[in-house]
């Protein structure tokens, strides 16, 4: 297995720049994957379920978590396989990603000009123009 993807960033949902660290601590991030094999191991697979949650479609994104919770069962690890489990009930909103490509910054930038057209309609009591606004400020896609 090759760890050298993964000593940039060791740590599951940590986001770890190796060049903001200290000489040291840069060190201790290269030495600790190759030092700690369950740890490694679980970088690898962190990176390869990365690559089935932004497949570019459903059948290789279900093909890339087959072959992600295979390695993720067969490798021993009690936790990691619990982990497996219970990611396994939500695969039909990871593969979904695939049609579906949101993330959070745009859906936080979508509430945000609702709230600002909220603040705008404020005192009107007509609901339905509100809506019209809100319409008008997501137009979608042209079909």
């Amino acid at each position: 297995m090759e760890y050298t993807h993964c000593t940039r960033n060791f740590l599951p949902g940590a986001h770890v720049n190796a060049e903001n660290l200290k000489q040291g601590q840069q060190v201790a991030l290269q030495v600790l994957p190759a030092a700690n094999q369950p740890l490694a191991m679980v970088c690898v697979l962190k990176d390869a379920l990365k690559t089935a949650w932004y497949a570019p479609s459903v059948h290789e994104g279900w093909r890339r978590w087959r072959a992600w919770y295979r390695q993720a069962c067969e490798n021993g690890l009690a936790p990691l396989m619990r982990f497996a489990r219970n990611l396994r009930r939500d695969l039909r909103g990871i593969l979904a990603s695939a049609y579906f490509p949101m993330h959070a910054s745009l859906l936080e930038g979508v509430n945000n000009r609702i709230k600002v057209i909220k603040r705008m309609a404020y005192g009107y009591r007509d609901n339905a123009y509100s809506f019209l606004k809100i319409k008008a400020a997501f137009p979608g896609k042209a079909r």
